[in-house]
């Protein structure tokens, strides 16, 4: 079977068909299940050829039929977004062993972003830059960055959390500037950190972008403690499994600061009890993004 656009034609592919679906959120298993009985259906129909649109018609069909309207309508969305015509960029913030490195992958691979960056990777280039004497909040781990503040606030300010603050202000030096190169390259971009704060970086040079900023959470501590159980199991030990139980009452505070910040600035917040539905909320929460600013253009162009 060829899929015929234009005046050439490449073979239907399962795997780039399942990618596709992936973007509604769907696992990968589910995901390929329906790329095979699209293929199934494309077979019994006896053509050789069919056109792009019309595969992601019977597409649209087949997922109705399998998972349900809802994600027909998302896989509608996700065709919406191939015609984006400023760059998306997606930042995913959320405090030390909640997951959002993966979701970032997960979320990068559903819709085919190549350019997938994390802060702490911004703060270790920082750190190689500047001494431990020039700029020592970057030369430790984000619940440990008190331990350069002296004292604490008169007022009754947690120490970890004025450190915190401190090393947000320095790293987003560096997330700014590659947002903005980003932009100004028309690529789209996710990136993943504990310091994607709301109010720390500069929206002003967003607005020639799509930028879409989530926080990943988990809400329940022995749930939070578990996940650095996993890490610890899937990395052999090269990250420390000791150090962050020690320490998960401050990481839990790092937590409930970026919680508060999140909402007062109307940023969603996703907690992450299964990986399957935190990457399906993700993505519903992007292609909701996409269709609205599809409208607000279309309203625009209406208007003038």
């Amino acid at each position: 079977m060829q899929i015929v656009s234009r005046d050439f034609g490449v073979p239907y592919s399962k795997g780039l068909m399942a990618q596709s679906i992936m973007a509604t959120g769907l696992p990968p298993e589910r995901a390929y299940h329906v790329a095979r009985e699209i293929e199934r259906h494309l077979i019994e129909s006896g053509e050789s050829s069919i056109t792009m649109l019309r595969l992601r018609e019977i597409a649209q069909q087949v997922l109705g039929e399998e998972e349900g309207q809802s994600f027909t309508e998302r896989y509608r969305l996700w065709s919406q977004l191939r015609q984006l015509e400023r760059p998306l960029i997606i930042l995913i913030g959320g405090a030390t062993g909640v997951g959002k490195s993966t979701l970032a992958t997960q979320v990068a691979h559903r819709l085919g972003v190549t350019r997938l960056t994390s802060t702490d990777a911004i703060r270790q280039v920082m750190r190689a830059c500047f001494s431990k004497d020039l700029m020592p909040s970057i030369h430790y781990s984000s619940f440990e960055a008190g331990k350069v503040v002296r004292a604490a606030d008169k007022r009754g300010a947690d120490r970890d959390i004025s450190g915190f603050v401190s090393q947000i202000e320095k790293v987003c030096v560096g997330v700014n500037a590659i947002i903005e190169r980003t932009i100004k390259e028309g690529m789209w971009m996710v990136v993943e950190g504990a310091h994607v704060v709301p109010g720390f970086l500069n929206e002003k040079q967003w607005k020639d972008a799509l930028v879409i900023q989530l926080l990943m959470v988990v809400e329940n501590k022995e749930s939070h403690r578990s996940h650095f159980v996993v890490r610890d199991q899937e990395t052999e030990g090269v990250r420390s499994l000791e150090k962050y139980v020690e320490n998960l009452e401050k990481i839990r505070r790092v937590q409930s600061f970026l919680i508060d910040r999140a909402k007062a600035a109307g940023v969603p917040v996703i907690d992450n009890h299964s990986i399957d539905d935190a990457v399906k909320i993700a993505m519903g929460i992007v292609l909701d993004a996409v269709n609205q600013y599809q409208k607000s253009c279309n309203l625009k162009i209406e208007v003038n």
